[in-house]
């Protein structure tokens, strides 16, 4: 069974929220965006089990806020990547800080990429549409990982 690609974007902010929704949309970027507010919340989506009991369908992209309240950003990253099923995915830290060691710890977490949200709408929305075109169309995702067959 195949799913659309989607986005899952965790922010606490819902002013930050709202604007990259409509940035998103600007962009005619149409993939359905699931919302985590904290980073309790988007471990439990992305670990956790789905209310069926299964497992909840990964996201194509994460677009991870580093000032998150529960459970910071770089946490969040840390347990994606400790994860076997969730250690590829690729996560843009979209954030208002400037400090190098955020940029320097969230890339040593494995963070794919770096993003300063700008305060200017017009700016954020060029970077949302460059976002959106190289990670949900250009960017080629990691192949499954083979089935290991046992001896």
């Amino acid at each position: 069974m195949t799913h659309e690609p989607f986005i899952l974007l965790v922010e606490d902010n819902p002013k930050d929220e709202a604007l990259t929704l409509r940035a998103l949309k600007k962009a005619n970027i149409g993939n359905r965006v699931v919302v985590a507010h904290d980073g309790v919340e988007a471990v439990d989506y992305l670990l956790g089990t789905a209310p069926d009991g299964g497992r909840n369908e990964l996201p194509q992209l994460i677009l991870l806020d580093l000032k998150l309240p529960k459970l910071d950003g770089h946490e969040v990253l840390r347990r994606i990547r400790g994860d076997e099923r969730t250690r590829l995915l690729p996560i843009v830290i979209l954030t208002t800080s400037v400090e190098d060691r955020d940029r320097f710890q969230g890339y040593r977490l494995g963070a794919n990429s770096y993003v300063r949200k700008p305060v200017d709408f017009a700016e954020f929305a060029q970077a949302v549409v460059q976002l959106g075109l190289y990670w949900l169309v250009l960017n080629e995702q990691p192949p499954k990982a083979p089935r290991q067959h046992a001896v």
